[in-house]
Formats: structure tokens, sequence, C-alpha cells
């Protein structure tokens, strides 16, 4: 197999194809701290793009309860396990990714869900990890606990989907890195089904073809952002574009938070895809457990999150969320506001580092009457 290098996991590893990353590669940021499962992501997509026949079990976009949440059930346990150890050293991942643990004969490590798998997708929804004893108080880590993950296609630099298929039906797009299925040339194998390690390719048993989160594409090429980042009501969410590693811009709030601040982690990074869909880790969550899911820079992120409030542009760019529908690409402080430009270089969102009150008298004169302040 051809090496390829991954600045994920800070080593050149192997991949079915070359090295080939796009002119610009589209990214989310998601904010587990701000999350409120709330579920309106998922409707939105759901509504948007998958409301018809053979659809029903599909959720390109969903949000699981951790730990005991899972869409389809237990995906990623059932991959850790086969994977095995997963060893770190410092920042190099010196274990095996699932293309190089891949069996004789395949180019992918992965597994196949049972159809009774997405039967449940709020299974373990709102369940913490223990049991709260009468008179017990949280103070920082709490001793029981849960977080909200919000899922959704990683478009990964290194997509599992496009090596596994044999028919050479998934491609990345060069001018976005979204990555798509040509349906007129799958022929339903499932092998993108059982090699993707997040699980998010579907196959559609009406149409017998496999389908997948598109990025809103057609969103994207208006200089919007995607469905489920604009209907966000907690605000978790922003997309753009992400800078290869050789070429960081500082200015643009996705490299900003990713490549300098490194507050944002990739999920399961160890599984060598790359993927672009990165996030702030929750701050009241164990960091043994973290660790596994986003990799060893968990704790430097959460330290660097938790002072956002000392360091301006850091607030700045994570101001930004959530607060227009229009894609980000550049992005400055000025004065006390945080202010984002789209690629033509139009202002297109302004937020203030605190929020304006206004408190009215109690006896308004003009009206004669007494007027009661609610907050």
């Amino acid at each position: 197999m051809p090496k390829v290098k991954n600045w994920q996991i800070n080593r050149t590893m192997e991949y079915p194809y070359e090295e080939n990353r796009p002119k610009k590669q589209v990214a989310y940021i998601f904010d587990t701290n701000k999350c409120i499962e709330c579920q309106t992501c998922s409707v939105a997509c759901k509504t948007t793009w998958t409301s018809g026949r053979g659809q029903e079990a599909m959720f390109w976009n969903n949000v699981e309860t951790k730990p005991y949440g899972f869409y389809p059930t237990a995906w990623d346990v059932k991959i850790l396990e086969k994977l095995g150890p997963q060893k770190w050293n410092n920042n190099t991942y010196t274990g095996k990714t699932i293309f190089e643990a891949a069996p004789q004969g395949e180019r992918v490590l992965g597994y196949l869900p049972e159809d009774e798998d997405y039967a449940s997708p709020n299974i373990g929804e709102d369940e913490i990890t223990g049991i709260i004893n009468k008179g017990a108080f949280f103070k920082n880590i709490h001793s029981a606990w849960m977080f909200y993950l919000a899922r959704i296609c990683n478009h990964c630099t290194y997509p599992a989907c496009l090596a596994a298929c044999p028919r050479k039906a998934i491609y990345k797009r060069e001018e976005d890195g979204v990555v798509l299925i040509d349906q007129s040339r799958c022929r339903g194998y499932k092998e993108c089904v059982k090699a993707c390690p997040y699980k998010k390719t579907f196959y559609n048993i009406i149409t017998r073809t496999s389908e997948k989160c598109i990025a809103c594409y057609p969103l994207l090429e208006r200089g919007e952002q995607p469905r489920c980042v604009q209907t966000c009501i907690g605000k978790i969410r922003l997309q753009g574009w992400l800078s290869k590693p050789e070429k960081i811009d500082p200015d643009n709030p996705i490299d900003y938070i990713v490549h300098v601040k490194k507050v944002a982690l990739p999920l399961y990074p160890q599984f060598g895809l790359e993927p672009n869909v990165y996030y702030i880790p929750p701050v009241h969550v164990p960091e043994k457990f973290l660790k596994q899911m986003f990799g060893p820079n968990v704790k430097k992120a959460i330290e660097t999150y938790r002072k956002v409030h000392s360091d301006k542009k850091l607030l700045a760019a994570l101001l930004l969320f959530g607060n227009t529908p229009y894609i980000i690409t550049k992005f400055k402080v000025e004065g006390e506001e945080a202010v984002g430009f789209n690629e033509k270089g139009e202002e297109v969102v302004r937020v203030p580092f605190q929020e304006p009150f206004f408190q009215r008298p109690f006896f308004d004169k003009e009206n004669e009457v007494y007027r009661i302040n609610t907050t």
C-alpha cells in the first residue's frame, strides 16, 4: 500500500491510494459543552435529505449520549475491540490504523452492522455512568457523568468508504473535499457500510445503493453553511474550510481553533482516516475516557478552553458559532467585537463580547404605567 502523511496521528501510514488533498477541505467544529441534544440538527437533516422510501432508518446527522449511546448500536465499541490496543507515544500514534490492521485480502478492518442495530437511534439517551447518592454534589470532574455527541459524516481526508469500494463509486471532490457516492456506479455491495468506522454510510433497501451525508454541498456552493449548522439552537457548530497543515491561516477561525489553539480535536484519530469534524471536548468528563475518543491532547485542549476569557482572539472565534448562515473564512477582533468575513472579504457577522443589557424604569412617565423587568 502507498504511504501517506496523517498529521492527526503524527506519522505516515498505509492507505490504498496516493495522498491527494483537495484544494480546500470542508471542516466542522462541534462544541460538546454547549450541546443540549435537542435533535434540531437531526430533524433538519432528516426532513431535508432522508425523508424518502428506504431512508426510514437513515440519520446522516444524529446526537447520541455518551458513554452508553450509539447509532448504530455499539458502533464504536465494536470497532475499538476489533482494532485492539491503541497506543500513543506523546503525540504519535504507535498502534495500527484500520487500514494497517485490515485482514489479508481486504483493504479496511471493519464490520457490517445487523439490521436491528439501526432500530434504536435513542438508545442510552440521558443515561449517566452511575447513581447519585443522597447528599452528593458536583465539584470539578463529576463522579457520574454523560455528554452529548453530535455526529455527521467526517468527510475524511482518507475515507475508509472510498478505500473499500470495489466499484470506485465513492470520490472526494477536489474543490471542497466533500465525499460523495456516485449512485450510477454503486451496486449496493455494502463494502462502504462495512468499512466506515463511524458508520455514516447507509444502505437503502429500496434503491439498493448506498447513501451518505453530502455536506449540503448546494449550500456550500452558495457560500452558506449546511442545514445542521444553520439550525443548531445551542450554537455549537461552525463550518468552514480547513487549510493544509503546512499552510495554516491564523485568521481563518477553523484553522485558529484546530491548528493554532488546538482546542478542537478529531474523533478517534487512531482509526487513521484524518476526519474533518472536530470536537471541543466536554470539561466535566474523566480524561481517560476522553483520551480514547479524542487523542492525547485532551487535557491541554480543556485547559485552553477554560481560559478562553483571557484570550480575546480565541473568544472571538468561538463567538462566531451559530451567528450567521454564511461561511466565515476570515475573522478579527475589533474593539469589543468579533467580526467575520466571507471569501469575498465582505463582513457577514459582528458579535459583541458582551451582550448589551437594557433595564426599563419601573415607572414609565410617558405612558404613566408601571413596568416589571424580567430576565
